[in-house]
């Protein structure tokens, strides 16, 4: 594989990466004012939780069945088209709101739609980004990724806020079509290279798209390293989310703070994810990028572990707890990421990040539901005990497994075969 790439895969790569950016960035502002839209005008959990549950449905019910075709179509049109679609349903968002006809209905469709978007445009880009970065280089990569979506998280929200205070709504969202834009022009002009001509056969029935998805499926769970290796980001999801839904509980009744401490927590963990981020794409983590993703994992249950032994006068702690989970976590993910890029043949990672993706998200409202009555049982902290322990031993647990451990040199064996069967 590491014969398609020369000298100009940096220009070509990052072109396509700074417009990915740039529509982050409008994605994050989008998502920030419907949000608050529906807080101002509502004030209703029930609705907040709504808008959270239809945003997750592409993923939990769709994902594998997008990812199946993903990698069956040509994923340069996919990337294009989806920003595109996504700008239209901004568009149509505009003229709602400047002729001040928009409903909460709306909205939820909006965020269903966008979602849906998404969930086309995320593992088209992921699964392009091995035809586009040499193998040794994707590790750097995944940590450039998780920097700048850690420095977006921070300023994307902060700058909608600001925005708001001089603009309405409608003028606003209008940023959101200008990125897409931005994102859509270096795509055009870089080539995109297929996975192979077996993926571009046309899906004729639904029974292909079926058996492509139960393809995806078999494939994982053939695979015992990767089968684990989904089946820890998933239960990663699981411990840690609800500790982060649950922190603005823990500064108020257990620290007694206000908004300005939970500003300072939600801070920190983006400096920490950033600062985490910046060291993988200057390290590029182990040799052994499993080692790198195991022990970010052992990083995270630990600095969860800190939030739960501080006491309700010593918010530092909990702060610099709140630092190590985000300093670690895009070692832990973007190791993760890397190692699915390098190891999974290429025809294949529409499946596999989607199944990844889906399981993931399903975890969230799981979480949830198993969290809440924990929490109100064992306290707030209580939950962060549950999940940083069950982060450190997950982690040692991986480091012991030889199918976990040995995972790249079996990715590296399975292409080599695939190579010399094509």
């Amino acid at each position: 594989m590491q014969n398609q790439f020369n000298k100009n895969w940096k220009t070509k790569f990052f072109s396509v990466w700074l417009g990915q950016a740039f529509s982050l960035l409008g994605s994050q502002i989008v998502q920030f004012t419907l949000i608050w839209y529906l807080t101002k005008e509502t004030g209703s959990a029930a609705v907040l939780a709504i808008s959270t549950f239809v945003s997750l449905l592409p993923n939990v019910l769709l994902a594998p069945f997008i990812g199946a075709l993903v990698d069956r179509w040509d994923r340069k049109r996919i990337m294009i088209i989806s920003d595109l679609l996504i700008a239209l349903v901004t568009f149509l968002l505009i003229i709602l709101f400047k002729t001040e006809q928009v409903k909460i209905g709306y909205i939820y469709l909006a965020l269903f739609l966008r979602e849906l978007g998404s969930t086309f445009h995320w593992p088209s880009m992921r699964s392009s980004t091995s035809l586009l970065v040499p193998q040794e280089q994707m590790a750097r990569v995944e940590g450039m990724n998780q920097t700048i979506r850690g420095l977006l998280n921070v300023v994307g929200p902060l700058l909608a806020a600001l925005l708001l205070e001089v603009s309405p709504i409608y003028e606003l969202l209008f940023i959101d079509i200008i990125t897409a834009l931005l994102a859509v022009t270096p795509i055009a002009f870089v080539n995109i290279p297929q996975p192979s001509e077996k993926t571009s056969e046309k899906v004729t029935s639904v029974s292909d798209l079926w058996n492509d998805v139960k393809f995806g499926y078999r494939y994982l769970w053939n695979w015992k390293g990767m089968f684990l290796l989904t089946l820890t980001a998933t239960l990663l999801n699981f411990l840690i989310n609800p500790g982060f839904t649950l922190t603005p509980l823990l500064v108020t009744q257990h620290f007694s703070g206000g908004a300005i401490q939970l500003s300072l927590v939600e801070s920190i963990f983006g400096i920490g994810v950033i600062a985490g981020g910046l060291l993988l794409s200057t390290w590029g983590g182990f040799k052994k990028k499993i080692l790198t993703s195991l022990s970010g994992i052992i990083g995270m249950g630990t600095g969860m572990l800190f939030i739960a032994i501080a006491p309700s006068d010593q918010f530092k702690l909990a702060l610099a707890g709140m630092f190590i989970t985000g300093f670690m976590n895009p070692i832990a993910n973007g190791s993760l990421t890397a190692i699915m890029q390098a190891n999974v043949k290429a025809e294949m990672q529409g499946r596999v990040f989607t199944t990844l993706n889906s399981t993931a998200s399903a975890m969230t409202p799981i979480a949830m539901l198993i969290a809440a009555p924990v929490a109100n049982t064992v306290g707030i902290q209580g939950w962060f005990y549950i999940g940083g322990l069950g982060c450190v031993i997950m982690g040692l647990l991986g480091i012991s497994n030889p199918s976990m451990m040995k995972i790249e040199e079996e990715g590296q064996r399975r292409l080599k075969e695939d190579i010399q069967s094509s």
